[in-house]
């Protein structure tokens, strides 16, 4: 019986590769998360449609085939082994079970991300439907019920990163991600992105 032999390189284009999303709440810092991957030498997905403003000077890093996963559309995510996207943590219970992932999550004190958000409404001459009291509720029910479900997916694996501590002390964290990724990262990089003058919205400051 013949025997067909592979190389190392042949068995390891065989494994399959993890598809890595950037994921939180809005306003979580998953933009300076997904600017971080960039400068480390990752593959982005990006469309950059959204341009940088003054809520994120460093730009969005959006792309819009992502909001189409309610819709059961994401072919695109055929093309998108070993690269990075940002999905919003409300739409990852669409993500397709037929493709691995690594998960980087943003945390971040809530009363900062609605402060944040209501800096960046004001900004667009907007006004929320809820009161804070009612989003904080919101999110802190959708947390729960996401982590919950995204701890129970043998195809998902998730490392979650403290938006606060990054921006004090960027280099654990930069280490850490480095290594739940498996793959060649500039840590060194990745450490210069984030940045204490754009951190303007502190649990416990109105200014």
């Amino acid at each position: 019986m013949l025997r067909k032999l592979f190389s190392r390189s042949q068995v390891a284009d065989k494994a399959p590769k993890n598809i890595i999303i950037v994921s939180g709440l809005p306003r979580s810092g998953t933009s300076m998360m997904m600017k971080m991957l960039a400068e480390g030498g990752l593959s982005i997905i990006t469309d950059e449609i959204r341009n940088a403003d003054e809520d994120n000077p460093n730009g969005y890093y959006e792309f819009e085939p992502v909001k189409q996963l309610t819709e059961g559309q994401f072919s695109w995510l055929a093309g998108a082994n070993g690269k990075v996207v940002k999905i919003i943590s409300a739409l990852l219970e669409y993500l397709p079970s037929t493709h691995h992932y690594k998960v980087i999550f943003m945390e971040r004190a809530i009363q900062e991300i609605l402060a944040s958000q209501q800096k960046m409404l004001a900004r667009r001459d907007e006004k929320s439907g809820i009161s804070d009291a009612e989003m904080q509720a919101q999110f802190e029910q959708h947390l729960a019920a996401i982590k919950y479900w995204l701890a129970r997916q043998p195809n998902i694996e998730v490392i979650y990163v403290e938006y606060n501590q990054m921006i004090a002390d960027p280099r654990e964290d930069s280490a850490r991600i480095a290594e739940f990724l498996g793959v060649s990262v500039d840590v060194e990089k990745m450490c210069s992105v984030p940045n204490e003058r754009l951190y303007r919205n502190r649990a416990g400051k109105t200014s």
